[in-house]
């Protein structure tokens, strides 16, 4: 099974957009919304089921039995994150703990114990043709690479045998959800914006994606905003030696198509055309790859 992931460097730039159409044009028996912070993939995935969901599990928390706690406050002077105060007893802020143990270890009284703690959710929409795969980071929690990665395992490990390409739709930035997202992908498609911040975006996702070693094209949405940044987006794909795969123009059209819960491909307009014809380029160098 191919994985083609889609990024963008920065936030809205369109790439959910453009991943929920190349889903539908591929008709995409397995894809992932890998954005665990923001997910909202599922918002025009129209599954008509609702999905399975299962707890995901991060760094274990500390917790204090009071009844062994001889305040001495050991664990507090050696709490680096400061999640650790007394009022009038001693409190972990579970928010601000890491998991790192250390008052666990240091505690005299073997008062402190580290217990699992739900970070966030995983969900799964299944039916006899396709699989989805996606989740909710719980607020405040971190690891969002390793949930990604449980994401797509739990895409890997759904996936009908007949899926020939999964669609990955990543994060923004260049942090742990997206490197975790790049890690075993076959090609990535970056999605760039045509100005200052969504140039210095895209140059730093290709360096990040370079590390990976995995082919990287690049495509242009909104370029009519700025016709002199589309064409400094084409010249550092030249330069780069990265395929340039197309560009697709502004349309008044996509908000309300997107509100209405259906994909641009869906529709009759001048971004839809423009997607389907990057589609294809796009395919042929995913499926050409060795």
């Amino acid at each position: 099974m191919k994985q083609l992931l889609i990024l963008s460097g920065k936030g809205g730039t369109g790439k959910t957009t453009i991943a929920s159409a190349f889903i539908r044009l591929a008709e995409a028996k397995a894809y992932a919304d890998c954005d665990v912070d923001a997910p909202n993939l599922h918002l025009i995935s129209n599954w008509d089921s609702p999905p399975a969901r299962k707890d995901y599990y991060g760094l274990p928390k500390a917790m204090i039995d009071l009844d062994l706690c001889v305040e001495c406050g050991i664990c507090q002077a050696n709490c680096r994150f400061d999640a650790i105060s007394f009022k009038g007893k001693y409190e972990i802020n579970p928010y601000a703990c890491e998991g790192c143990s250390v008052c666990e270890f240091v505690c005299p009284a073997k008062a402190i114990t580290m217990m699992p703690a739900v970070a966030g959710e995983l969900m799964l929409y299944a039916d006899a043709e396709k699989v989805f795969s996606t989740a909710q980071l719980k607020m405040g929690s971190g690891n969002s690479g390793l949930l990604v990665t449980e994401v797509k395992k739990q895409m890997k490990a759904a996936a009908k045998t007949e899926a020939k390409i999964a669609v990955i739709d990543g994060s923004p930035g260049i942090g742990c959800p997206v490197i975790a997202s790049l890690s075993g992908v076959d090609m990535v498609l970056i999605v760039a914006e045509p100005s200052v911040s969504g140039i210095s975006d895209m140059e730093r996702i290709i360096k990040t994606a370079a590390g990976f070693n995995t082919r990287i094209a690049v495509c242009i949405n909104k370029f009519d905003i700025n016709r002199e940044k589309s064409i400094q987006i084409k010249e550092i794909c030249e330069k780069e030696n990265l395929d340039f795969v197309g560009k697709i123009p502004f349309d008044p059209a996509v908000v309300k198509i997107i509100n209405s819960g259906q994909s641009i491909v869906e529709v009759d307009c001048i971004s839809g055309s423009e997607v389907k014809k990057v589609f294809q380029k796009t395919m042929g160098l995913l499926l050409k790859k060795a």
